[in-house]
């Protein structure tokens, strides 16, 4: 938005909330941003704050989130209680759950009480039979996500042209990439179950940012949560959390296969994963003005790195990866 609009989006959004709340309150202040064009801001009302979800008309529509937010609540999981809204115009009043998501909560004292919960509210999403006519996470998208890695990574932000057995190397690695997460049980996915989008709740934690969901591979959501962008820990309590909802989702009648299966099911889908997001980072810089995400490239060059070795079929990916791509961003950085 340019700077006219944002000042008219300031007084549209001022004069709204005064209009529900009453017309002494002062101006909102931003509470968070995320990647798209949602803003969040903390509003002073009698009773106690609030938040406003502003989603400006023809940037974004709410009406996804609405949808799935009834549809998760449904479902039992917790996610934030909508107290007023116009959805022409792009606004939803919110209940405040604090300040803090599990990204400032988390640290390595309280992590598996933390992470316990969230597996259940987990558990609960995927219980929840996918609308049929909910987008799939099908070959087609799963490849449009893979090649964000190509284009907006690999070749706007490192500049790397690559040669035609490299480029073949990428397509037989997106096939068997493509393949095991199609072979994997299919239930409601998230997208970006990760500590960022969890907020702490007396019964939560409250579940955010989930109007992308899609039907699709059972392990995407339990990776997410576990090598998410902007937190790492030791795989042995990766592992240790990993094979925790592993046997609450067998107990709670979820479609996991054996735990070796899923072990492969988990790194397969993170290394889809990893470089799609490894592409969305890079263009929220160059196309979005938003360079800060770059800086946490290196954390999934370091997921990649760590398991590729391990898959045989993977082998190519990983050369390619250790030869041209990991220099390349040695050499250019997150400022290119």
């Amino acid at each position: 938005m340019t700077d006219t609009a944002d000042a008219a989006r300031a007084v549209a959004r001022l004069d709204w909330l005064r209009r529900q709340l009453g017309a002494d309150i002062p101006p909102p202040q931003r509470a968070s941003v995320d990647a798209g064009f949602r803003s969040y801001w903390r509003v002073l009302a009698p009773g106690g704050s609030r938040i406003l979800m502003d989603a400006p008309p023809g940037l974004e529509d709410v009406r996804p989130w609405l949808r799935l937010r009834d549809l998760l609540e449904g479902g039992g999981v917790r996610v934030p209680k909508v107290l007023a809204g116009d959805v022409a115009a792009g606004f939803l009043l919110l209940e405040d759950l604090g300040p803090d998501t599990y990204l400032q909560a988390l640290d390595a004292g309280d992590a598996d009480a933390l992470f316990t919960a969230a597996i259940g509210q987990l558990l609960r999403l995927q219980a929840i039979a996918p609308p049929a006519d909910l987008p799939a996470y099908d070959a087609a998208l799963l490849e449009r996500e893979l090649r964000l890695f190509d284009d907006w990574f690999c070749a706007r932000h490192l500049g790397l042209v690559l040669a035609a057995d490299e480029r073949a190397t990428l397509d037989a690695a997106y096939g068997v990439l493509i393949a095991a997460a199609l072979a994997q049980p299919q239930v409601l996915v998230h997208r970006d179950f990760m500590p960022r989008n969890l907020m702490p709740a007396v019964d939560g934690p409250a579940v955010l940012d989930f109007q992308d969901a899609v039907r699709g591979p059972l392990a995407y959501d339990v990776l997410s949560l576990f090598k998410d962008a902007f937190l790492s820990w030791p795989q042995a309590r990766i592992d240790a959390w990993w094979q925790q909802y592993h046997a609450r989702a067998a107990a709670a009648g979820l479609p996991v296969p054996a735990p070796a299966r899923f072990r492969r099911d988990l790194d397969l889908i993170g290394v889809q994963r990893h470089l799609k997001v490894l592409g969305i980072f890079a263009r929220l810089h160059h196309r979005d003005g938003k360079p800060k995400y770059l800086a946490d490239a290196p954390r999934f060059l370091d997921y990649l790195q760590a398991v590729l070795p391990a898959y045989p079929e993977m082998a190519g990916l990983d050369a390619l990866l250790r030869t041209r791509v990991c220099p390349a961003w040695a050499a250019t950085g997150p400022g290119a």
